[in-house]
């Protein structure tokens, strides 16, 4: 009975209280009426500090037996990790805060796939945890995994996927059997892809170096050494060197290209070309079409310097791989205009004698025969063909060539004197004027394997060098038009399979 009583009198007392609460409630109202403006504005902050004091407190647990590590509870068990959505993941493109576009403390959101600075209280990334919902958040330099706005570590191996496509890495015994047990991979989307052999996105005008750095990157000795980044990371520049760049850059395209767990079956090169683009201030760039050979040359000789290297004492895995030796025969040629007479006189002189000089290279440049100016009867113009081993002819040390300056001209031949280990032709096909770019058409004809380059070599250098047989590695072609055209490439490549008896176990494509 005195329950029931109690409970009545609560009840007779109830219309009351809610009648002070009503008449609180409208002087409330009018208060925010006139305050309106304010309080909006207020709202996303109030709750910004509601949850962060949440997180506090969570983050202070006790027990009977003291403080329990709440963190590594919550670290081990996110309940957020299905959110996590692989196929928008997209770690090739600059690391920078989609809002400041500072590169500082930079976070990927792994539901969105954009990049957010900071993980604190008004912080970019912990101002879109809480606008969408978004909670499980990549630090883009050491790799940890966070929740916010909780702002707890997270810790569970099957995010292992993740930061092996940020960051991938190889071991020894991994980069010595990239050859020996090539395989294809599959990519999250389920697109199978051959490691190496992945295409590299053109973003605007770019394939002229994408076809450098795919060739460049299928050469093992020189992608052995930019796989391990230990090999390159130690080395001293002087303060305020940005050439080092290309060289992390490079390295890092390069792990990406043979990486055997990527989400994707093909890579964008954004950020080395943004460092091509500032270490070569600006000569190469991804909005206009470049000369691939001119790339090369550069590129070669910038990645030779910044790792140290100099012109001719201290030598780098760039000389290593590629720097040959020949010798530069000279002989001064008379103005053409002079009597006869006078030209034999000045033969005798010391100045028209020939002169010899050891030179070394990166690449032999190859030239071709004089296209055609004439069409055949069908009005169509003869495109002719050339086998590799007549423009060769030009290094077997008997060839003259003319080359005219301004001012003199000379008879020079070539002797080559070392071959590197891998060899890179090229082949001009364009020729400028006063006026305008031409393009060479013809077709040379060459051998994919067993290409002997021992009779360009002097005798006495024959008998010291043993391997003078070169096969392909790859094959840049230019299509089209000079200013209009574009690169593409052909690259050798092996899949091993399980065969029958008696079927050969490699095949070549």
């Amino acid at each position: 009975m005195e329950a029931t009583a109690q409970a009545k009198n609560r009840a007779v007392s109830t219309p009351a209280r809610q009648g002070q609460k009503s008449e609180r409630s409208g002087a409330w109202a009018l208060r925010s009426r006139e305050h309106g403006h304010s309080r909006v504005q207020r709202r996303s902050a109030d709750r910004v500090a509601s949850l962060a004091r949440t997180a506090s407190s969570l983050s202070t647990h006790r027990t009977k037996n003291g403080r329990v590590d709440s963190e590594d509870r919550r670290s081990r068990h996110c309940p957020y990790l299905d959110t996590i959505n692989r196929s928008v993941l997209d770690f090739d493109f600059e690391k920078l805060c989609s809002i400041s576009l500072s590169h500082i403390n930079a976070y990927a959101c792994l539901v969105c796939g954009k990049y957010f600075q900071g993980r604190g209280l008004k912080s970019h990334a912990y101002i879109h945890s809480v606008q969408f919902s978004h909670h499980v958040f990549l630090n883009l330099h050491t790799l940890k995994f966070y929740c916010l706005p909780d702002n707890y570590e997270i810790i569970d191996s099957s995010l292992e996927d993740i930061t092996y496509v940020l960051k991938p890495t190889f071991t020894k015994q991994q980069i010595a059997n990239l050859d020996k047990q090539a395989k294809l991979s599959r990519a999250y989307d389920g697109t199978t892809y051959l490691p190496g052999i992945v295409g590299l996105n053109n973003i605007k005008a770019n394939d002229y170096a994408n076809a450098v750095l795919q060739a460049l990157s299928n050469v093992p000795p020189l992608r052995n050494y930019f796989l391990e980044e230990d090999n390159y990371k130690n080395i001293k520049r002087p303060p305020g060197d940005i050439m080092f760049l290309l060289v992390q850059r490079f390295g890092e395209l390069m792990r990406k290209l043979w990486n055997p767990r990527n989400f994707k079956a093909h890579v964008s090169p954004h950020e080395m070309l943004q460092a091509v683009v500032l270490c070569s201030r600006k000569t190469f760039q991804i909005t206009k079409q470049g000369d691939g050979v001119d790339f090369l040359s550069w590129f070669l000789n910038a990645l030779h310097s910044a790792l140290g290297g100099t012109k001719k004492k201290k030598k780098t895995i760039v000389t290593d791989v590629f720097q040959g030796s020949m010798r530069i025969f000279t002989k001064k040629l008379p103005h053409p205009d002079l009597p006869a007479e006078e030209k034999e006189q000045l033969l005798h002189n010391d100045e028209y004698q020939e002169t010899m000089v050891e030179s070394t290279f990166m690449y032999l440049t190859l030239d071709l025969p004089t296209a055609p100016l004439y069409k055949d009867e069908k009005e169509q113009l003869i495109i002719p063909q050339v086998p590799l081993f007549n423009i060769l002819a030009k290094f077997n040390g008997i060839t003259e060539k003319e080359y005219k300056t301004y001012k003199e001209n000379f008879l020079k031949r070539f002797q080559l004197t070392k071959l590197p280990p891998y060899l890179i032709f090229c082949i001009k096909r364009f020729t400028k004027n006063n006026f305008f770019v031409e393009k060479n058409p013809t077709i040379v004809n060459f051998p994919i394997t067993n290409v002997d380059l021992r009779e360009y070599l002097s005798e006495e250098v024959q008998a010291v060098h043993k391997n003078t047989t070169y096969d392909l590695i790859a094959n840049i072609v230019h299509d089209g038009k000079p200013s209009e055209g574009s690169y593409r490439i052909h690259v050798l490549h092996h899949i091993w399979k399980r065969r029958d008896a008696g079927e050969t176990n490699q095949q070549g494509a």
